[in-house]
């Protein structure tokens, strides 16, 4: 069991499933991409670079892939409690998976963008 594996085991059935489900996305849509822990939570860096960060928390779960990608997606955040960097999914309510997959777009081409500089 990995550090990440062991942060997903303290959580209830449903939150790890909504950790794996994002952690699934980040492999697909980002071949190569790095897994570690970091701040205490799942971090992934692609071309040596930040690419999107998670964390379960009491009531929601917190994504973190830096404030460039909030004014990005603006419109589609709003009825999120956002941060500079941080997005908060409730737990209670329908993960916006399909959101997630596009931020996680969004992130993989800035890494990318960024290496050929």
């Amino acid at each position: 069991m990995n550090e990440v594996d062991k942060y997903f085991a303290q959580f209830p059935k449903q939150v790890k499933e909504h950790l794996n489900n994002i952690r699934r996305l980040i492999f697909e849509m980002a071949p190569g991409v790095e897994e570690k822990m970091a701040y205490g939570m799942p971090a992934y860096h692609l071309n040596k670079k930040p690419l999107i960060y998670y964390a379960a928390y009491q009531n929601h779960i917190g994504l973190y892939a830096l404030p460039v990608t909030n004014l990005k997606f603006e419109k589609h955040l709003k009825e999120y409690k956002c941060g500079k960097g941080s997005i908060q999914l409730p737990i209670d309510q329908t993960v916006p998976y399909d959101l997630i997959k596009n931020i996680i777009a969004f992130r993989v081409e800035e890494t990318s963008s960024k290496k050929s500089k």
